[in-house]
């Protein structure tokens, strides 16, 4: 049986998605500014797919980071936008049980 989602999902992280502004978070006590891109269950786990374009990081960035929601905490929505989806290095999306919300796809030219 998979564990269960939380009973809503994170209100900031489903508005700054909408809106496409980045957030600062903290995962496992680590400051972290990333684009919220995708957001939902995945094989049973909430999470957060992000670009994330600075603070603390076991490897180079910018870059894409999976986040488990249980980790989370500390959003804050900044006021600072980004141009919407990105193209994935191997063209694909993620593949979610369940879907909450995801990025626009960013205008062309953008």
């Amino acid at each position: 049986m998979a564990p269960s989602p939380s009973p809503a999902p994170n209100a900031l992280i489903l508005q700054a998605i909408q809106e496409a502004k980045l957030i600062r978070l903290r995962y496992k006590g680590s400051e972290r500014i990333v684009e919220p891109h995708d957001y939902g269950i995945q094989n049973g786990v909430v999470k957060l797919l992000a670009y994330q374009l600075a603070g603390v990081s076991s490897g180079r960035l910018p870059a894409w980071r999976s986040l488990h929601e249980e980790f989370i905490s500390d959003v804050q929505i900044l006021n600072q936008t980004f141009a919407g989806g990105r193209e994935a290095p191997s063209g694909k999306h993620q593949t979610w049980d369940r879907l909450f919300l995801r990025v626009r796809p960013a205008k062309k030219g953008s």
